[in-house]
């Protein structure tokens, strides 16, 4: 099974910077989308072959995310029935036979860390979200942390900005100790200067200036089924490339 998540930076957008060709080029069986930036009817998404479960934000024009699918779920549920959490379509789980697949767009600390104090409250409750579910779990998306100083170019500089605050970098490590595995670091523990976001400014992404801060995480039972994780650096649309899982299940 292949899976593919990608933050689009607003579909619409996207859209018109070659999604439909992006998409079928990763020809995934599950694919993840972040910051749809839309509400229901605002763009055609139909895709034929998939079928796709929408979660848009109660404000027009942010955040939202989407699943494109070919199997279709036993069940999907959107937010995390946390009303605190789920005005901003920040969530979706689709249920199958075997196994959860969760994308997720975890809230940025912002400028300042102004919303840092909302944000580690989302990750304990997000962690006690994932720890009710019955099943192994795929998670994937756009978790607005780079983990390690590996994880981005410039840590020295970043050290208290959003992203890569103590603070977030211990909420991954909880998250990673509570029995998940991080896939791409998984089978390139040492890998450098492979990220999955650059900035718009100062030609952060012609000089590879990035961070990785989208992901597959995976329950640790299911490491051995890993096949494959890539970042997809060649794909443009938007200011994040996709990520990709391969995975035996």
């Amino acid at each position: 099974m292949k899976c593919v998540s990608w933050n689009v930076n607003g579909i619409r957008a996207c859209i018109q910077k070659g999604f439909y060709e992006s998409f079928q080029e990763l020809d995934a069986d599950i694919f993840c989308i972040q910051e749809t930036k839309m509400q229901e009817g605002q763009a055609q998404i139909d895709i034929d072959g998939y079928y796709h479960y929408m979660n848009s934000a109660t404000k027009k024009g942010y955040s939202g995310t989407l699943i494109y699918t070919k199997q279709k779920p036993l069940h999907v549920f959107y937010g995390m029935n946390q009303e605190e959490h789920d005005q901003e379509g920040r969530l979706i789980t689709l249920e199958f036979d075997h196994f959860y697949l969760i994308t997720c767009y975890t809230p940025n600390s912002q400028n300042e860390l102004k919303r840092l104090d909302y944000r580690m409250k989302w990750e304990d409750d997000f962690l006690k979200y994932l720890e009710s579910l019955d099943k192994p779990v795929i998670l994937c998306g756009d978790l607005n942390v780079a983990h390690q100083e590996i994880d981005l170019k410039n840590p020295k500089t970043n050290r208290r900005n959003a992203g890569f605050t103590d603070e977030e970098r211990e909420k991954m490590t909880v998250l990673l100790d509570h029995g998940f595995v991080d896939t791409f670091r998984y089978l390139y523990p040492d890998k450098e200067g492979i990220y999955s976001w650059w900035s718009y400014r100062f030609k952060a992404r012609e000089k590879n200036a990035g961070w990785r801060i989208d992901y597959f995480i995976v329950s640790e039972c299911l490491k051995d089924k890993i096949k494959e994780a890539t970042i997809e650096t060649h794909i443009m649309g938007s200011d994040h490339c996709p990520v990709t899982l391969e995975i035996d299940i």
